[in-house]
């Protein structure tokens, strides 16, 4: 059964940063596309920043282009999301997630497995 653990979310001021992790457990993690999502109070789900299994593609939200980085370690079998000037409408419940290589990697309806979530709060 594949497993994924998020850590490292916690409480910033605006313009902070914070390095999100994702371990994971269970499966092959290098057969698969990974992404962190993220929902805040009153809205849906959306997609922060995924990268397919090879590691050599990925996509971010518009908002967090520039600000934010998405990397896998292989070796540990550990995704991050290393999140700088975070601004407070970054503030939200940030998920990882996984879905098999055969997946479509940028479409979030795709991902399998999922992670309880890590808060992330920034404050003005």
């Amino acid at each position: 059964q594949v497993q994924l653990v998020e850590s490292g979310g916690g409480l910033v001021q605006a313009g902070g940063s914070l390095r999100l992790s994702c371990a994971a457990s269970g499966g092959t993690f290098t057969s698969w596309h990974m992404g962190w999502f993220r929902q805040a109070p009153g809205k849906e789900r959306e997609l922060v920043a995924v990268m397919r299994w090879t590691g050599t593609n990925t996509v971010y939200l518009d908002s967090v282009k520039g600000r934010f980085t998405i990397s896998r370690d292989n070796a540990k079998n550990t995704m991050y999301l290393q999140m700088n000037s975070l601004k407070p409408e970054d503030t939200a419940v940030y998920y990882c997630a996984a879905a098999w290589y055969g997946r479509n990697w940028y479409k979030m309806d795709e991902y399998d497995y999922w992670g309880q979530g890590t808060q992330v709060t920034v404050s003005s």
